[in-house]
């Protein structure tokens, strides 16, 4: 471990993933399953690992956006429900039967072709429907004057060859999001989607898993469960009010400082001449910088947490390293470590100083930045 502490690294704690998907289950109804967001590399963390400790915790399912991501966690031995949120070009169907994996149709012309290349393979494509109810996205589209064509298109999946409806499901676009207007939007694509559901059931077509619950609505709107939640931010704890959940944070980032120095008053630090110091100030090198994820955009804006406290950058960040003032911390020096984002420093503070959320920084981290991994 101290041989990938010498710069800048990030500490994953899988025992909070855990502790996160456990609090999920008292959260959720009884007998709801549990589907884990692993697309983009576990949001960061790396998919592999959370994958690994997800199965190991009792998820029922995994959730991935590519044929690539799902694949790669076969070859690394997870056997679990794999279910892929995206596209996938009809000629690696093949590939998507022989991993055993879930596959999302979110038109008809993929309907037919998935169907076409499973018959021709002598099997059957496991899948689940995906119906756009406002988030105006991917899926068949179920909006104003669509809804009949929608009911059809979804009954002729149904009775379609070659392929298994397991599932279907529809996705939130504000569910996580204040105000009178995104709560109503929210209802409305909740009641649409089950006036969709109870229109297939009465005419004979039971889907045994649907869901719609991604992670604004596991928090706020834990009566539209179903039969699934998607818990993709909610394992990872960057959500702004998912402390009522009990959730642990689960993505720390940290770096060393490789040299202090003493500065006068008047001197600009870094490049583009952005601080310029009003007094004499001690500053600290930290060796991060946007090479790592940082974007340049918070240069100026943010701080770090320190083994004395807080201590607020300096300049524009650069490609490998950054500056912060250690001037009323004495103590902190050469070779002590800062925390960029964790429990102590904001994800949430990052965040908002970059005009952006907390998902886009973990999945920023570069793979220069080595994962350290605590069970």
């Amino acid at each position: 471990m101290k041989e990938l502490q010498k710069r800048v690294w990030a500490e994953i704690s899988l025992g909070h993933i855990e502790h996160n998907l456990a609090q999920l289950r008292r959260w959720v109804p009884e007998g709801c399953r549990c589907m884990g967001v692993v697309k983009a590399d576990a949001y960061g963390h790396g998919s592999t690992q959370v994958a690994h400790t997800l199965e190991q915790a009792g998820a029922d399912y995994l959730g991935v956006y590519c044929l690539d991501e799902a694949a790669a966690l076969r070859l690394d031995g997870i056997t679990m429900p794999i279910m892929i949120f995206g596209h996938t070009p009809a000629q690696y169907i093949g590939d998507v039967l022989d991993f055993g994996l879930t596959q999302t149709v979110a038109d008809a012309g993929s309907a037919a072709a998935y169907a076409q290349a499973a018959k021709a393979d002598g099997r059957t494509l496991r899948v689940h429907i995906k119906v756009d109810t406002g988030l105006t996205r991917y899926g068949f589209c179920a909006t104003g004057t669509h809804f009949e064509e929608c009911v059809q298109q979804v009954e002729d999946v149904c009775r379609t060859d070659g392929l298994e409806v397991e599932g279907i499901y529809t996705h939130f676009a504000v569910s996580d999001e204040e105000g009178e207007f995104n709560h109503q939007y929210t209802l409305d694509q909740y009641a649409l989607f089950q006036r969709l559901l109870e229109r297939i059931e009465a005419d004979g077509f039971h889907i045994p898993i649907r869901h719609c619950s991604n992670t604004g609505a596991i928090v706020y709107y834990p009566e539209m469960a179903m039969d699934m939640v998607r818990a993709g931010n909610v394992l990872y704890d960057l959500g702004d009010e998912e402390d009522r959940l009990g959730l642990q944070t689960t993505f720390t980032l940290k770096a060393k400082i490789s040299a202090v120095r003493m500065v006068d008053a008047d001197t600009y630090i870094s490049y583009g001449l952005t601080y310029k110091t009003r007094q004499p100030e001690r500053i600290g090198i930290v060796d991060a910088g946007y090479g790592d994820g940082l974007p340049r955009s918070i240069s100026n804006h943010f701080r770090v947490w320190t083994k004395d406290g807080f201590a607020e950058q300096r300049g524009r960040l650069c490609m490998d390293t950054f500056m912060v003032d250690l001037t009323a911390l004495p103590d902190v020096g050469e070779g002590d470590t800062v925390e960029i984002f964790g429990p102590h420093a904001s994800i949430h503070e990052l965040a908002a100083a970059a005009k952006t959320i907390p998902e886009e920084f973990y999945c920023s981290v570069t793979k220069r930045v080595p994962r350290i991994y605590i069970k």
